[in-house]
Parts: structure tokens; sequence; C-alpha cells
């Protein structure tokens, strides 16, 4: 009875020491499909952010052994919904868990529609060296080959990893790791719905294995001039998009409602039409900054091209896509309206 007794108590401090061992990984939850529920196993049709994340994670087997979870509504959204206060308030509660040592990472549920805009503006405004793993689903949790409980449980792995020290923010989903300067929906319904087209997947789950091919060299993800502590609202910038024939009606509007920015997701190299190019001319004169990315989905922006953007007074996006372009340039007027700073954030960062 007496060896029963002290196999008991050496059994329960064993327990103890492995959890204790565990990284801690805080889940900040907010919506999107992996919170989602259908009518039936088999309906196409959904309702986002229902699920709230103490359920997600009761639904996920063994994720429990991965780490030490907790986790938190921070919304419970459709990510075509998300905001600029929602990514304000992400920012500074993650900063927050690790200035005060409350985990040794972040996993962020989210819809998949502004997953990658979300994910960039996190690794622009992260502070630390600590992993933050975003993930989502494409199928809601009702469906019959649902997709989100794998998700999050890579996500959980990949944060929870000794590797992913200093990766900063990225994407898990369907088994790949994206760095979040790079990832792109590129998919509107598939499960492997994302992809980094200009660079690749950083690395992969494969069963209890994470592995990384490639590290991220822009200084996204790394120390940033972009602190957001004691920001309550971001510069206005909008994105508009050009085709054949389009008129200036977009830009001037723009302009008359007082934003601080434009992104033109231009054609070919960033190209503008004649009448864009007068409209963006008077914007500039009205102090408005302009920068121009592209609508095609790889490749970069070439500054001084076919565009002389020295005498328009424009700067380019390099290789980000237009709502990433946005995010910088947002985060960018925050810091400084000098065209040249400007463009070296979107050349480092």
């Amino acid at each position: 009875m007496k060896k029963l007794f002290l196999l008991l108590i050496v059994t329960v401090i064993s327990n103890n020491l492995f959890a204790q061992q565990l990284p801690r990984v805080i889940i900040l939850a907010t919506g999107g499909t992996i919170a989602g529920k259908g009518t039936s196993a088999t309906a196409a049709g959904y309702t986002a952010g229902v699920t709230p994340i103490k359920d997600m994670i009761a639904a996920v087997p063994g994720i429990e052994k991965l780490a030490t979870l907790t986790g938190e509504q921070i919304c419970n959204i459709g990510s075509q919904d998300m905001t600029v206060a929602i990514w304000l308030k992400l920012a500074k509660r993650i900063n927050e868990i690790f200035k005060n040592n409350e985990a040794d990472a972040v996993v962020i549920t989210h819809g998949t529609d502004t997953q990658e805009e979300t994910a960039y503006f996190l690794s622009l405004t992260d502070r630390t060296d600590n992993p933050v793993v975003l993930t989502g689903s494409m199928r809601a949790g009702t469906a019959m080959s649902a997709d989100g409980p794998e998700n999050l449980y890579e996500a959980v792995q990949v944060a929870a990893s000794p590797h992913s020290k200093s990766k900063g923010v990225m994407v898990v989903i369907n088994g790949s790791i994206f760095d979040a300067r790079e990832v792109v929906k590129t998919n509107t319904t598939h499960v492997n719905a994302f992809s980094s087209p200009n660079a690749g997947p950083i690395g992969q789950v494969m069963g209890d294995v994470v592995i990384y091919y490639t590290t991220e060299l822009r200084d996204a993800n790394k120390n940033t001039p972009f602190d957001v502590t004691g920001l309550d609202k971001l510069p206005n910038v909008a994105v508009v998009e050009l085709y054949a024939d389009i008129s200036d009606v977009a830009i001037n509007a723009y302009v008359k409602s007082g934003v601080d920015g434009i992104v033109t997701a231009g054609l070919g190299d960033g190209n503008l039409n004649i009448i864009n190019t007068a409209a963006v001319t008077d914007a500039i004169s009205k102090g408005v900054t302009v920068c121009r990315a592209s609508r095609v989905p790889t490749g970069r922006v070439i500054l001084h091209d076919e565009t002389d953007d020295a005498k328009l007074g424009t700067i380019v996006g390099d290789d980000l896509n237009p709502q990433k372009a946005r995010i910088l340039l947002m985060l960018g007027l925050t810091q400084t309206k000098d065209k040249a700073v400007l463009q070296s954030y979107f050349f480092k960062y």
C-alpha cells in the first residue's frame, strides 16, 4: 500500500513537471469560417464566427499535449468585416502578452478573407521574437470534411516548436507554413487556398515534425518603427484598381473625401492610364501620398521604369500586393510623409 502511494505521488509530480515544461500558448479567436456552423454536414452555406474558442479547442483531439492552452475571444466575425480597430486591439494584446510573460507564443484563429492582411499588419507591429501564428479554415466546423481542427492543431504545433523562435508572424494552413509578408489567398473555396506566389512556403508540418526550408530576409517580423501602442486609429488609405478605359472618378472621389493616401492597383508594372496619371498628379499636389502597386499577382513594381516616379511624385509598392501596400503605407504615414523614407520602408519591410 505504501509503495502504491509513493508511486501515485511520483506520477502526479511527473505529470505536473511535464505540464510545466509544455510551452504556454494563448489562442486569440476572431471568428471566421473556422468558427462557423452550417445547417448540415453537407451544406455549402454556413454562418461564420459562431463557435466560441473554448469549444473549438475542445474539438481538437490531442491538442492539449502540444502546449498549455488558454483561449481568449477577441471578436467573433467573418473576416470580411475585419477592421483597423480590431487590428490595433490584436497588436496591443499580443505585445502585452509577451511583455507580461503570459505566454511563449500566440495563435490567432481568423477568417481567410482578410487573413493575409491581418498577418502582415501584425508582422509590422509585433515587438518581440516570439512566434505568432494565424490559422483558419475553408470549411465550417460542422462540415463533413472540416479542415479547421487539423489547421488549429498544426498552428499550435508550429507555435510551440522551438524552431519557430524569431520566425515572427506566420500563417499555418493545410500543412504549409507561410511568412506573413509573402502569403496570399489564391483560391476562393479550396482547402489549399493559400500560397506565397513570389517566394513559396517557408516550411511544412509533417506529422509530428515542423520543418523550415527558408527564412524571410526582409525586416518585417523584426524590429520595425511602427509602434501602435498609443494609437486608436491609422491614416486613411484607399485602394483604386485600374482596368482598361477606367475614368478618374475613383481617385478624384477619394481625394475629395480627405484620404491621406492612395494605393493604385495598376496595370502591368503598376502603370496608370493618361487620365489617372493626371488625377494622381492632382492628388499629390493636394498632399495625398500615392503608391503604385499592381493588380498582377506576381512580380514587383519597378521604381522609375515606364513611369517616372520622381517626376510624378509617386512611390512604388515593390512586390507587395495592393492590399498589403495599403497596410504598409498606413503605418508608414504614422511616422512620416517624406517620400524617400516611405519608399525605403517598401524596400525594407
